[in-house]
């Protein structure tokens, strides 16, 4: 069974139950035959678009009900896949690993600095937190008027609602691992 059948399968078997429909009622609702709905529910079968606007209509649900994946499916981030946003003539790269999502609410980065690189921030909105892991190197943070050496192994969280800079003051290219957490 293909990766779209299964999830057509278990998508038609959960509105189903949480309906609570036997497949003689959802044959009824849907002009789709009773065996042919077995079919599809057991995998056996790829409906055509034509059915599933049919399955759809009669449910009463979204066409994309029944072809949306599992929010929590797995999937591997390749950082080479990833486009690097530059800043400091190319000498810090930001890889946006998970970016923002309504949903979520935060975002998770990557950033390398070259030695002596440097990044400035403009605050963000109040109730906006950073949290960052450095996991290579040294950074000097500066969050409003104070600053924060933050070494390899080491962690700094804060309100980012004022203005902070990063800038690399080790001997090698830095690397930092940072969430951002923004309030609704």
């Amino acid at each position: 069974m293909d990766i779209m059948s299964s999830r057509i399968s278990a998508n038609l078997k959960q509105i189903r139950n949480e309906k609570k429909l036997s497949l003689d009622n959802v044959a009824n609702m849907t002009g789709v035959s009773k065996s042919m709905l077995g079919q599809i529910e057991r995998g056996e079968s790829s409906p055509t678009v034509a059915t599933l606007w049919k399955i759809a209509t009669g449910l009463h649900i979204s066409f994309t009900a029944l072809l949306e994946g599992d929010t929590m499916e797995t999937e591997i981030i390749h950082k080479k896949d990833i486009r690097a946003l530059l800043s400091d003539e190319g000498q810090f790269r930001l890889f946006p690993f998970f970016p923002y999502d309504d949903n979520r609410r935060f975002e998770i980065l990557q950033i390398e600095m070259d030695k002596g690189s440097c990044s400035s921030s403009s605050p963000h909105e109040y109730g906006t937190e950073e949290l960052i892991i450095v996991s290579q190197g040294t950074v000097l943070i500066t969050v409003g008027e104070k600053q924060y050496t933050v070494e390899a192994e080491n962690g700094i969280h804060y309100m980012a609602n004022q203005h902070h800079t990063y800038k690399n003051i080790g001997d090698c290219t830095a690397i930092m691992y940072m969430a951002i957490f923004y309030r609704k």
